[in-house]
Parts: structure tokens; C-alpha cells; sequence
């Protein structure tokens, strides 16, 4: 008898720890972005494990592929659909290409949304961006004026990808508002991939190319410290100077030789988090993600969506000497 009451006690645990590890992957949220390996997205990825921890019974798979290709994403949305997942989040590499595997996981019930890079609004419910568009854009282009001598000159911009949706909107934002900026010229746009090497070397030959630019402003984070390196490889600190979209804890070094004076971002963290608490009210159906509906995020407090099926998380800040010990220790 005490025997097979231990028995049956085991095997009611054993149940019981099985019913929690369900229980605790009860709703799987695949976090999906441009490539493994980026700074920004490892930041982000914190924010969502962060959210997954507060909410209870979510499982957030950290994914994408080795480079910087709509082909690559799709194989681990693939894969995604495959594993069964409750939730979708991706930050695209090319807002049209994904649009059929996104379909295909609509159709099994999975809720998909963009975050940071968008896909096309008949690939998801809904895209969160990580601040307005037009904002975003007037703060590049004030960088660049704020580093010039009297506020004009020539500047290049350096971008991610052809297909970025993100860095093409701002890009295109910045096009529309220099007008605002009379003493700006814009020479060119150069894409390095969101790959350091390539980067790097786009911004070499960008200034061998135009020794009249003096800034270099650009929107993503691989491609703002890959220029920085070569400012500070060059000697030409002092002489051009480099601004953008950046990490604290990478430019930390480029604000302190002067290759920037100063840059912008918003939390990484708070993004990845802010993806993941919406995804996981999509999946409950605490939301419908509708333009108008107002969508409870955590610490966050609420993100309002748009006509246009988009909500913007947070305004960039801006970082320099005067505070970049700080936060680079945080992100």
C-alpha cells in the first residue's frame, strides 16, 4: 500500500510539473527580426522577454536570419507556422515579400503584427512603430544641422537596406522636410546592408567620393557606428562628423573621440516589450488591433493605432556627452 501510494503520488506530481510546463508555453510569440546578431535587436529581445516574464504563460522565441534578406525571414516564418505559434511580431527586411508566408499564418489563427519595419498592411494586423515618421525624420536632419558650422553644408545619408521599410520612410521623410532646412544639402544615399563590413566600406568610398560632405547621418544602428570607425580610422575627426540612429552602449566610444556630438534612438527595450505586450492581447482577445482601438501595454501604459492600421510607441531622445555614461549602461 505505501508502495503504490508513493506511486500515485509521483505520477500526480509528474502530471502536476507537465500541466506547468504547458501551462508556462501556454502562448508562444515568435519575435522576428531583420538578422541575428544586431545590438538593437538583441535590446529588444530583452523587452520582450521582459513582457513574457510579467505577463505569465508566454514563451517568446527569439528568431531571424544570419542576414539581412526577405528570403531568410521567410524560412523562419515558415518554421514559426510549423512550430505552432500563437503570435507573430516581425521588424521586416522588405515590406511586400513576406506578405504571402504572413497570409499562410493568418489562415492558421496565428495573430501577426510588424513592429519597427513594416510589412504591408494586408500581411498583418497592425504595425507599431517605434515613434511618428515625420518626427523621426525632422530629428535626423536637425542632427545634421546641429553639426554643421552655421548650420549648412553637404551630408550624406547611410542607410540599411534597399528594402528597408523603416529606413526608406525616413529616409523619404527627410527628402520631404528639407525645405525646413535651407542650409542643407543632401549629396547621396548609400546602403550598407545593416552589415558592419559593407558599411564601413560604403562610408569610405562615400567620402573619398565627396570630400565636400561633413556629415554623415544614419538611420540604423549598424550603419551610425560603422561610419563613426571610419571617421576615427581616418583621422577626420573634427572634420566630418557622424550622427544618427545609435546605441548608447556603442557610441559611447565615438562621442568620446568626437566623431558624433550627438545622436538619437528610442529604448530598444521598451520596443521589444511593447511588441510582445500586443501580440499576447491580440492572441487573448483583449484587443482587435483596429485602427481607433487603444491597446493596453504594460509599463508602458496605452498605444492608440492609427487610420492607418499604425501606432507609434514613443518620441526619440537625444544623446551626448552629457548623458551617454548613463544610459549606456543600459542599453
Amino acid at each position: 500500500m505505501k508502495l503504490a501510494k508513493k506511486l500515485a503520488i509521483g505520477v500526480a506530481f509528474a502530471v502536476a510539473m507537465m500541466a506547468g510546463t504547458a501551462s508556462a508555453a501556454d502562448i508562444k510569440i515568435g519575435l522576428v527580426v531583420k538578422s541575428l546578431g544586431n545590438g538593437f535587436f538583441d535590446a529588444a529581445n530583452k523587452g520582450a522577454q521582459e513582457a513574457a516574464k510579467e505577463l505569465g504563460g508566454v514563451e517568446v522565441i527569439y528568431t531571424g536570419p544570419t542576414t539581412t534578406t526577405a528570403e531568410g525571414q521567410i524560412e523562419v516564418i515558415n518554421s514559426l507556422i510549423a512550430q505552432g505559434v500563437s503570435a507573430i511580431a516581425v521588424s521586416a527586411n522588405d515590406p511586400d515579400a513576406l506578405v504571402p508566408a504572413l497570409k499562410k499564418a493568418t489562415q492558421r489563427g496565428i495573430k501577426v503584427i510588424s513592429w519597427d519595419s513594416g510589412v504591408a498592411p494586408e500581411g498583418r494586423i497592425l504595425q507599431l512603430n517605434p515613434s511618428s515618421n515625420e518626427l523621426i525624420g525632422k530629428m535626423c536632419l536637425t542632427l545634421v544641422k546641429d553639426h554643421l558650422d552655421g548650420g549648412k553644408g553637404d551630408f550624406a545619408i547611410l542607410s540599411a537596406t534597399t528594402t528597408s521599410t523603416n529606413q526608406n520612410i525616413w529616409i523619404d521623410q527627410m527628402k520631404k522636410q528639407l525645405k525646413d532646412f535651407p542650409g542643407l544639402n543632401l549629396v547621396t544615399t548609400v546602403y550598407g546592408d545593416d552589415l558592419s563590413d559593407k558599411s564601413y566600406r560604403e562610408a569610405e568610398g562615400l567620402l573619398k567620393a565627396n570630400p565636400n560632405i561633413k556629415v554623415i547621418v544614419a538611420p540604423t544602428t549598424v550603419g551610425v557606428l560603422a561610419a563613426s570607425k571610419v571617421v576615427e580610422d581616418k583621422g577626420l575627426v573634427g572634420k566630418v562628423y557622424v550622427t544618427g540612429l545609435g546605441l548608447p552602449s556603442e557610441m559611447a566610444g565615438a562621442i568620446k573621440s568626437g566623431a558624433t556630438k550627438e545622436f538619437a534612438i528610442w529604448n530598444p527595450i521598451d520596443l521589444g516589450y511593447s511588441a510582445t505586450q500586443i501580440a499576447y492581447r491580440l492572441v487573448k482577445g483583449e484587443t482587435d488591433g483596429k485602427p481607433g482601438s487603444e491597446i493596453e501595454v504594460g509599463r508602458m501604459g496605452k498605444i492608440k493605432v492609427g487610420d492607418n492600421g499604425e501606432a507609434a510607441m514613443a518620441d526619440p531622445f537625444v544623446y551626448n556627452a552629457s548623458n551617454i555614461d548613463q544610459f549606456s549602461k543600459v542599453f
